[in-house]
């Protein structure tokens, strides 16, 4: 058979085996992985969007607390997949590391179901009223939280870049399907996050606990079962490296001991391997740049015993330089993760204060209004990839459009706009509550929740540019070996936004509630000044978006090639960023 009937990036079957391009990969093998991440959105977001009412009317926990648990719980959620992603990368490979992790998220579902629904697992209950939970009750229900935390650890980095090496970047038809991948990819997580906002967050609050996780659960099983189903479809990643973050530790150590020396007036009189090397291995060799010369140093060439490390190559330092030039992006989206993370945490709390009747019988539940973030989304990333990107791609040449950082630029500003509107809403509603003279925590404020409503789709719009464009951006700039590595940038920059949260919120609450003055952020949300706090995460936003700007003009895209027996292929001539 012919090599052409191959892929031509190397990618293999399950057993090692040289995949054949027409019977495997692309979306078909992609349509087993999207059920996997609607239901696991599912369960994640059906725990999210609603965790801050359970922990406060079921464990009696205060605003501050249960705003910091749920901080820490979602950050951990996102900052774990650092540790599925080395895994993946330097020991057992995007699938089998999803494979282990998988199980143990589901083992941690069923466990938080129990914590729900069994009688000696959860607090008493009477007339609505729960009373205070055990210490064993919440030892019980904070492990399942976490178990779930581990197991998202490891199929959170590998799924969705899993799916991206279905499509072959040497085949001029894949790699244009692929520039659509992560925009659909994030369609399915976010009608997973739908059924989670609308459906499972009522049933939680109308039917039961243990059911609105006990769907979710069951849905997760039955995803697995899927995604195996597809096996013999899919491609997997040779892995070409050892440990490829060992690399980056020899590129920093190299740099500092070398850092006497002189640098060569030409960086073709760096260390490299001949083009022979990477035809022989299938490693890409990526060309320099001349961003963060001091890394330079590690290739500079010299004599070395044969008991010592072989010299850096001009890939690895270009690598490396990859790495800290993400690194740098990755430090302007922490802001915008805290700001998503409001989404669950202070706006919930601030729409269980609101009129939340639709028609005379029914009352929205707080949390649900977050399905306009997802709604939002689900509308407009069908007229970003159907219609925007072609408009764009007419006037730009470039295949996206608009470059990565340029989508990632649009998405912040939007933002921006949106913790405005929030912070202007805010001030009406404590206009309103002025007014009335409301001073207690269970009163309603007579004004609709449904003026939360433009802070909410505003911030679905920004996730179809910053949300998917950080997924995105974070896989194309990886280094090839640590695609699951660096796709943790995206996840763990979620994670430290919501930690950021927490830090602010608790920081907040105790440098203005000293002396006994009045907290920004009270137990009664109705005597506190949540727009005196939404106004200082504005200002935090504008600053961050002047770094943004700051940082994406120094940098640099990847520009990398592979050598054939033929010819060399460029993959990144001109940037696709």
């Amino acid at each position: 058979m012919e090599s052409r009937d191959y892929t031509q990036d190397g990618t293999v079957d399950l057993r090692g085996q040289p995949v054949l391009a027409a019977k495997t990969g692309k979306w078909k093998a992609c349509a087993f992985l999207v059920g996997y991440e609607a239901f696991e959105r599912m369960a994640f977001y059906g725990i999210a969007s609603n965790l801050v009412v359970y922990l406060t009317t079921q464990l009696h926990e205060d605003t501050v607390s249960s705003v910091t648990n749920v901080n820490n719980w979602s950050g951990s959620v996102w900052i774990t997949p650092i540790i599925g992603a080395y895994v993946a990368d330097s020991y057992l490979g995007r699938f089998w590391t999803f494979t282990a992790s998988s199980l143990i998220y589901v083992i941690g579902m069923v466990l938080l179901t129990m914590a729900v629904s069994v009688k000696v697992l959860k607090p008493t209950c009477a007339n609505g009223v729960c009373n205070k939970a055990t210490p064993s009750q919440i030892a019980f229900f904070y492990t399942s939280l976490y178990t779930i935390a581990v197991g998202a650890g490891g199929t959170k980095p590998n799924i969705s870049t899993f799916g991206a090496d279905q499509f072959d970047d040497f085949n001029p038809r894949e790699k244009k399907l692929k520039v659509s991948f992560f925009n659909w990819w994030m369609f399915s997580s976010f009608t997973g996050a739908l059924f989670a906002t609308l459906g499972l967050v009522y049933i939680q609050e109308n039917l039961g606990w243990g059911l609105g996780y006990g769907i979710p659960t069951v849905g997760l099983m039955v995803s697995l079962v899927i995604f195996y189903i597809g096996t013999p479809t899919y491609r997997h990643k040779a892995r070409r490296t050892g440990h490829p973050a060992s690399d980056l530790y020899r590129v920093l150590v190299d740099a500092f001991a070398n850092r006497k020396l002189v640098l060569p007036s030409h960086s073709s009189e760096l260390h490299e391997f001949d083009q022979q090397y990477y035809i022989t291995t299938g490693k890409r060799r990526i060309h320099h740049t001349a961003i963060f010369r001091f890394l330079d140093k590690a290739a500079i060439k010299q004599e070395r015993k044969d008991s010592e490390p072989r010299l850096c190559t001009v890939t690895q330092v270009e690598e490396a330089k990859l790495i800290l030039g993400m690194t740098t992006i990755w430090l302007v989206t922490l802001i915008p993760s805290t700001i998503w993370a409001q989404i669950y945490t202070l706006f919930v709390k601030q729409g269980v204060t609101l009129d939340r009747h639709f028609g005379p019988n029914f009352q929205i539940p707080a949390a649900s209004l977050g399905s306009f973030v997802t709604l939002s989304m689900l509308v407009s990333v069908p007229l970003y990839d159907r219609y925007f990107v072609p408009f764009m791609r007419k006037k730009t040449g470039n295949p996206r459009g608009i470059t990565l950082l340029q989508r990632l630029g649009i998405g912040f500003v939007i933002q921006t706009f949106a913790i405005a509107i929030a912070y202007a809403v805010e001030v009406k509603r404590i206009d309103v509550i002025k007014v009335h003279q409301i001073q207690r925590s269970e009163e309603i404020v007579p004004m609709s929740i449904f003026y939360l409503l433009p802070q909410y789709v505003l911030l679905g719009i920004a996730d179809v540019f910053n949300a998917i464009g950080m997924l995105e951006f974070f896989y194309d700039q990886s280094p090839e070996d640590m695609q699951s590595l660096g796709t943790t940038f995206f996840t763990s920059g979620i994670g430290v936004g919501n930690f950021l949260n927490s830090f602010l919120v608790n920081m907040v609450d105790k440098t203005t509630g000293r002396n006994g003055k009045k907290s920004w952020i009270g137990k009664n949300v109705n005597d506190s000044h949540l727009d005196y706090y939404y106004g200082f995460l504005l200002i935090l936003s504008v600053l961050n978006l002047l770094a943004f700007f700051g940082a994406s003009k120094k940098y640099i895209y990847k520009r990398e090639a592979m050598e054939t027996e033929e010819k060399c292929v460029q993959m990144e001539d001109k940037p696709l960023g």
